[in-house]
């Protein structure tokens, strides 16, 4: 008998991870795979989408802003499902700024958060929703 398909996931992306995940090569470049393919359904709420907008913006990354729109509008408008968050957990998290990812993952029932920052894995999960690495989420997708 085949194997039973995995379930779509409802997660969210932290910033640190949806912008390696857009911007370069590498493991997290899965995860846009993963929603085109409608294995995920990424969520995204004001405030994250506020924060992923400025950092696209860093000098760093060297992005025009008709690359930011392209970004936008061909990789996050299609595919993301936006959030209106409900919560308003504070002081969750030891760094007050990720507690509107707890927010987003909370308000859309989210499955998993996703992260790299120290500050929200720490948790490892906060009321229903689980707090895991990119690559611990991902070795479910092999």
């Amino acid at each position: 008998m085949g194997k039973k398909p995995k379930e779509v996931k409802r997660v969210v992306l932290d910033t640190n991870i949806l912008v390696s995940a857009l911007l370069f090569d590498g493991e997290l470049c899965r995860f846009v795979e993963l929603w085109q393919q409608g294995k995920i359904i990424p969520l995204i709420s004001k405030d994250t989408f506020s924060e992923l907008t400025a950092v696209l913006e860093y000098p760093k990354f060297s992005l025009s802003s008709t690359e930011i729109r392209s970004i936008i509008e061909n990789e996050i408008l299609p595919y993301f499902e936006v959030i209106e968050t409900s919560e308003d957990d504070q002081g969750v998290c030891r760094d007050p700024m990720d507690d509107k990812f707890i927010d987003c993952a909370l308000s859309a029932s989210a499955d998993f958060l996703i992260s790299g920052d120290k500050d929200l894995t720490a948790l490892k999960h906060y009321k229903s929703v689980k707090i895991v690495h990119a690559s611990e989420f991902l070795r479910v997708y092999r």
